[in-house]
C-alpha cells in the first residue's frame, strides 16, 4: 500500500503549472521506454501557436483543460498529424476547450513522434501511459475512473483507436504500479481517423511512419483487433476526405458490427480532412453535438442540470 501511495505521489508532483498552458502532467519520471532520440527545443509550425502544429516533442505530457463545473467525465484528446506533428492549435486544444464547456475534464496529449526520430512505437507507449496515469490519479484529478474516454483526429484517431482495440497489449515493459492499470478507454471518438494499413487505403503519412514496425499491416490495422471487449466507438468522417478515405471509418464500423459492439458512424457529404470542430455552418460541424448525444445516451456524460 505504501509503495502504491509513493508512486501516486511521484506522478502527482509532476503536475506543475506551465506558463502558457496551465496544469501539466508529465508522462515519465525517468528514462522513457523505446528507442530513438530527439534533441533541441519543441517546435511549433509556421502558423503559430494559436493554429499551428507541434513537433520535436521531447517531453511527453498531458495539458489539463478543466471545466468550471466538472461532471466527472474525462477525455484524453489526441491531435493528428501523420505521426510527424500534432495538430494542437487547430484541433486538439479547441476540442478540449469545447469539452470543458460541457463539464468534461480534458487532457491534451503531447506524444513522441516517429517523424522526429523516435521509434515508431513511441506514440503508443505515450498514449498507454497517459490512460494509465488518468486511472491511477482519478481522485486527485476529480474524475470518474469509469468514465475516461479518448478522442483522436486523423493519426491521433489511429492512436485513440489503438488504445481502444489494443490497449490491453503492453507496448512497453511495466515499471511501476501505474503500469498495472488498464490503458483501455471506456469509450472512444475517432474523427477522420486513419484506421487501416491495408490496400487500397494504405496511402497515408501514418502508414509511412508505421511501416518501420514489424508486421505493421496486421498489427496496426485497427479493424483486425476488434473483439467482444472493445469499448464503444463513435466515428465521424467526410466523404470527400482527400487524406484518409472514409473507407477507414467504414472498415472499423463493419468490424465493430461483426463483433456486436456498440458503434456509431457519421459520414458527411462535405468536409475534407483536418476539420477539427468544424467551421460554423458546415456539415461536419455537427459532429460534436452528435458525439455528446451519443456519450450521454451511454451515460458517460451526464445531461446538464435544469435550473
Amino acid at each position: 500500500m505504501m509503495r502504491w501511495l509513493a508512486v501516486l505521489l511521484l506522478f502527482l508532483t509532476a503536475a506543475v503549472p506551465a506558463a502558457a498552458q496551465g496544469e501539466v502532467i508529465k508522462l515519465w519520471s525517468g528514462k522513457m521506454p523505446g528507442g530513438g532520440a530527439v534533441t533541441g527545443p519543441e517546435k511549433v509550425g509556421s502558423e503559430g501557436a494559436a493554429t499551428g502544429a507541434v513537433y520535436n516533442v521531447t517531453t511527453p505530457r498531458m495539458v489539463v483543460v478543466r471545466p468550471k463545473n466538472p461532471n466527472g467525465a474525462a477525455v484524453l484528446v489526441i491531435g493528428g498529424g501523420g505521426y510527424f506533428r500534432i495538430q494542437i492549435g487547430s484541433a486538439a486544444m479547441p476540442v478540449a476547450q469545447w469539452l470543458a464547456e460541457q463539464g468534461i475534464t480534458a487532457f491534451v496529449l503531447y506524444y513522441r513522434l516517429p517523424g522526429d526520430g523516435w521509434n515508431a512505437d513511441a506514440p503508443f507507449q505515450d498514449g498507454q501511459r497517459a490512460m494509465r496515469l488518468l486511472r491511477g490519479n482519478w481522485k486527485t484529478l476529480g474524475i470518474d475512473p469509469n468514465k475516461i474516454g479518448a478522442i483522436g483526429f486523423s493519426a491521433g484517431g489511429h492512436l485513440a483507436g489503438t488504445l481502444a482495440t489494443r490497449g490491453a497489449h503492453d507496448f512497453y515493459a511495466k515499471a511501476d504500479a501505474v503500469d498495472r492499470l488498464s490503458a483501455v478507454p471506456d469509450f472512444a471518438g475517432l474523427i477522420y481517423p486513419v484506421v487501416s494499413m491495408r490496400a487500397p487505403i494504405d496511402t497515408t503519412r501514418t502508414f509511412r511512419e508505421l511501416s518501420k514496425l514489424p508486421n505493421f499491416r496486421d498489427a496496426y490495422s485497427l479493424e483486425s483487433h476488434v473483439t467482444t471487449a472493445t469499448p464503444p466507438i463513435f466515428l465521424a468522417h467526410a466523404s470527400d476526405d482527400p487524406i484518409a478515405a472514409p473507407e477507414h471509418s467504414v472498415r472499423l464500423h463493419a468490424a465493430m458490427l461483426a463483433a456486436k459492439r456498440p458503434v456509431e458512424l457519421h459520414v458527411f457529404e462535405k468536409g475534407g480532412h483536418s476539420f477539427g470542430l468544424g467551421r460554423r455552418g458546415s456539415q461536419v460541424a455537427a459532429w460534436p453535438r452528435l458525439f455528446l448525444t451519443w456519450a450521454r445516451h451511454h451515460d458517460w456524460v451526464p445531461a446538464p442540470k435544469k435550473d
